[in-house]
């Protein structure tokens, strides 16, 4: 009796992905230290083995969760600027629209890319995802970049207000019930913002 042959290891993707799928759902339900490549491998239906073809080590997996993460943020920013007029502050305000929508939808996610956990610059879809949703908030800020000032320091500014009003809105806000009725939307804080980004371009 001949025994057959092993089934091949798919190569379009379908494994890591699903494995990928495995470690954003164990995210969701442990947080970062509940991560474990054997338990990805049983939520994805494959042997405890098969996450090495893909990942050498847990950071591997790490990286292609924030990988993802990064793809979904860039995605939700995107979406956001399509819906937009092609007047600069009101893409500028659709990619903050977008933030937000990232971290509301995708909590888990959002606290995970911006934690302290090193990722491994050296992974291409990781780097090509992070790069990509910078290069959203670059180009969106390139027009409010007054002559002689770094670029980066209008960027940086804009990515502050945003990313601070979406960290407290989900962490700080629902311990402290004195800021409950007095949270203001997010749009109160473009107004002052988009004035002070005419008012030096």
């Amino acid at each position: 009796m001949t025994n057959s042959p092993s089934p091949r290891r798919k190569r379009d993707g379908t494994l890591r992905n699903a494995l990928v799928d495995a470690g954003v759902e164990m995210l969701r339900e442990r947080g970062p230290d509940g991560l474990s490549l054997r338990e990805c491998a049983a939520k994805a239906g494959v042997s405890h083995a098969a996450p090495a073809y893909h990942f050498k080590n847990i950071a591997g997996l790490a990286t292609a969760i924030a990988g993802r993460g990064y793809q979904l943020f860039s995605k939700a920013m995107t979406d956001r600027l399509e819906a937009a007029s092609s007047n600069p502050l009101d893409r500028l305000n659709a990619i903050c629209h977008g933030y937000m929508d990232f971290a509301t939808e995708h909590p888990e996610l959002f606290l995970f890319i911006f934690s302290s956990r090193r990722f491994s610059e050296d992974d291409q879809d990781f780097k090509r995802h992070a790069s990509g949703a910078y290069d959203i908030l670059r180009s969106t800020c390139a027009p409010f970049v007054p002559d002689g000032t770094a670029p980066d320091e209008i960027e940086i500014l804009v990515w502050s207000l945003v990313h601070g009003y979406a960290h407290l809105a989900m962490t700080r806000k629902k311990d402290n019930p004195d800021l409950g009725r007095g949270w203001p939307p997010l749009d109160a804080l473009l107004k002052h913002l988009n004035k002070a980004l005419e008012a030096d371009s």
